[in-house]
């Protein structure tokens, strides 16, 4: 009985050391710094966490999508790491406030300089995108984590709807609904100007009837006035 208790709880405590080194409980994610709203702009990080015990993480190679282009990706300095922007043609150009941009970023790769994500730690990469498109619901990044061991792990799994979550998944960014642009706040403010442009009209024709009044019993006067003299 002891000895099958024991064997019991050994399991346990496997199951458990392996659920923990799963690598769906620790994979390249990226979530916004707030709200990631349609039609805008987002601060977004991408998290690396470092999944082995005997190697560090020395680069990540993340691959913007190209079927929702981004016309503005600036990256946000790093302490300990080299930065790369690369840009591509696009085959469609986009149109940014007026302006066609041709051409749009389509790799970010941070390097580290010294030792990079040791075991047991966790970087987070920044980086402001825009505009975010209004045509789909998420954004999927592919990225690439390289060890000082020269391993090369492939986060470029898209997950899917109902399915369980792939090995290795590609860090996925939500979006939310557009956000509130003014224009519900400028059609009150609108209506409240209809408003008082109305009264102001109701009380510029009390006036002006007043005023005709006033006239008619003046000339009415003025007509008895001649006929006693």
């Amino acid at each position: 009985m002891k000895a099958s208790r024991i064997a019991a709880a050994g399991a346990v405590a496997g199951a458990a050391v392996l659920a923990v080194s799963s690598p769906c409980f620790a994979h390249v994610s990226v979530q916004p710094e707030g709200e990631a709203a349609k039609g805008g702009y987002a601060v977004v990080g991408f998290k690396v966490p470092n999944e082995r015990d005997n190697a560090s993480t020395t680069k990540l190679e993340v691959t913007f999508p190209s079927d929702h282009p981004l016309s503005s990706v600036l990256p946000q300095p790093v302490e300990g790491w080299d930065i790369k922007v690369t840009k591509s043609r696009l085959a469609q150009p986009l149109e940014v406030h007026g302006k066609k941009i041709d051409e749009a970023v389509t790799k970010v790769t941070w390097t580290a300089k010294g030792d990079g994500i040791e075991p047991g730690f966790f970087q987070k990469f920044p980086v402001s995108v825009g505009t975010l498109p209004e045509d789909t619901d998420q954004l999927v990044f592919k990225a690439l984590q390289t060890y000082s061991n020269k391993e090369v792990v492939r986060w470029i799994e898209v997950p899917q709807e109902g399915q369980d979550e792939p090995d290795n998944p590609a860090p996925v960014l939500a979006l939310s609904a557009p956000a509130e642009d003014g224009h519900g706040h400028g059609a009150a403010a609108d209506d409240k100007a209809s408003d008082d442009a109305e009264q102001a009209s109701a009380e510029t024709a009390a006036a002006s009837g007043d005023s005709g009044g006033t006239d008619t019993t003046a000339r009415v006067l003025g007509v008895v006035g001649i006929v006693v003299g």
